[in-house]
């Protein structure tokens, strides 16, 4: 059997799978994010640690596997945070996840200093506060008794690995989200560390994504209930293996779309894209060889969460069902959501973005709000589609994942937005945990080789584009890009 972690931004995705990487049981363990105002987005790496152990004993609980039956554990980890670590690993603060937008001074100083271009073509990325570096800069500037103590600057499955390990290493994927990794050399950057005036000994080794990072150590495999000695594969961040996970390997096997929290549209390429107005990035894959452009808006389903959450205060079970059901059987009406709830990357990346209604009426309920965040994430995620096709990339075909995959509704309002065949995976909420297990299953010499992940997630369904309805969404996507343009000053004006 393999286990494998998806390290997400609401909890732990575990899964269960048997050595050849079919899917068998599935569970979520939850931690806590901790949103404030300022840009604040922080989590307890213990609660990630916990949540990895508990996970693990209650998988094996409930499908009665052995604990000796378990020969490989993979992760795939939410990218582009910053965790600072002492000289005796342990953390010495909460971790700076991807939302956390704080260090926007710092990314300004430190995109002038190397020039946007010119970064943008080293990195694969935009200089942008989403990303670990000016993080770590923020850190040393506002809290200089913690960045004193920092002997070590990791991202979540890399801490988590250590702790199972004692390891620290990362991998190429994740290394490529954090602004300090130069594309073309496969290494950490010392022409921007430099600029950045941080030491490279603070970021750990780059090895594959498939390297078995150590046996699982006897403390630690007491606290999962496994085998000590038992393989830790590395795995890599959350959108590399999402792609894989949606058996997306090579260029020809078309593109994807992420449901998730933060939600993007992605594909495999042979080599970065650096788009002429920069409104996409690139990750490394971590299938040797590959790359997945990528572009990615912060806040996809969890506008939806958020959307819910106020309608629906509570948590109460089929929120979700009973909304999206309202929002089927409307229009919007003329009403417009901008979805940048935590600031923006794709297209705009504007850190100082917001969300907005527009175009309130008294006639507006609570369906045509639920749909009108539906519409606003497709047409964020449009613009993005369209920077793919500009570069000469096919995206007539789009395969879902993530939780957000599960909505009809929402899969064909995607659809007819983007004017794409939009096809629902089998595994859509699982995706990552199953490209860390296949990753971990290469890593571990259970499978012959990544192309296994196309043949363990098939296609159950197809939403095909309504003409007439895309043509309408053509013209409103046209005013959607209007509103945004309109409000951007405004929103550089406003403390949030």
């Amino acid at each position: 059997m393999i286990i494998a972690h998806d390290l997400g931004t609401t909890g732990d995705k575990a899964s269960l799978h048997s050595d050849d990487g079919r899917l068998i049981a599935a569970l979520t363990e939850r931690y806590d994010t901790d949103f404030r105002a300022g840009g604040v987005a922080e989590q307890d790496p213990e609660g990630w640690w916990s949540a990895v152990c508990a996970a693990t004993r209650k998988l094996l609980e409930r499908t009665g596997v052995r604990r000796e039956q378990v020969a490989a554990i993979g992760f795939s980890g939410q990218m582009m945070g910053a965790v600072l670590l002492d000289l005796e690993y342990r953390p010495v603060r909460p971790s700076l996840i991807w939302a956390d937008h704080r260090s926007q001074v710092q990314a300004d100083r430190l995109g002038a200093a190397l020039g946007a271009e010119r970064a943008y073509r080293l990195l694969g990325h935009q200089v942008h506060p989403t990303y670990s570096l000016t993080k770590v800069m923020w850190v040393r500037e506002n809290e200089p008794e913690a960045f004193a103590a920092t002997a070590h600057v990791c991202l979540a499955k890399d801490y988590v690995v250590h702790r199972l390990t004692g390891v620290l290493v990362t991998d190429r994927s994740d290394a490529s989200s954090t602004n300090a990794y130069d594309q073309s050399t496969g290494t950490w950057s010392d022409e921007v560390l430099a600029a950045a005036g941080l030491d490279p000994a603070l970021f750990p080794p780059i090895v594959p994504s498939t390297t078995v990072a150590g046996p699982l150590l006897p403390d630690a495999a007491e606290a999962v209930g496994l085998d000590a000695g038992t393989p830790v594969v590395l795995g890599g961040g959350d959108g590399p293996l999402a792609a894989l996970g949606a058996g997306v390997i090579d260029p020809g096997d078309g593109a994807y779309a992420y449901l998730g929290s933060s939600s993007w549209v992605s594909l495999s390429a042979e080599q970065p894209l650096h788009d002429p107005g920069m409104r996409t990035m690139t990750f490394d894959h971590v299938v040797a060889g590959r790359y997945v452009p990528t572009a990615t808006m912060q806040a996809g389903g969890a506008s939806l969460d958020w959307v819910a959450d106020v309608l629906r205060p509570g948590g109460e079970e089929g929120r979700f069902t009973d909304l999206l059901r309202a929002a089927a059987d409307v229009d919007t009406a003329g009403l417009y959501f901008l979805p940048h709830l935590l600031g923006e990357r794709s297209p705009y990346w504007n850190a100082s973005a917001a969300g907005a209604f527009l175009g309130l009426t008294r006639r507006h309920q609570q369906a045509h709000l639920t749909r009108a965040v539906l519409e606003g994430v497709a047409f964020n995620l449009a613009t993005c589609v369209g920077a793919f096709r500009e570069a000469g990339h096919s995206v007539d075909r789009v395969d879902a994942i993530g939780g957000g995959a599960a909505s009809d509704l929402w899969l064909q309002i995607l659809a007819d937005v983007w004017g794409a065949t939009v096809r629902r995976r089998s595994i859509v909420e699982e995706a990552n945990s199953l490209g860390a297990a296949v990753t971990a299953g290469v890593g571990a010499g259970l499978v012959d080789g990544f192309h296994v992940a196309r043949e363990l997630s098939t296609v159950t369904a197809e939403f095909v584009p309504d003409p007439s309805r895309h043509a309408d969404y053509r013209r409103r996507h046209e005013l959607f890009l209007d509103a945004y343009e309109r409000l951007e000053p405004w929103f550089a004006k406003e403390d949030r």
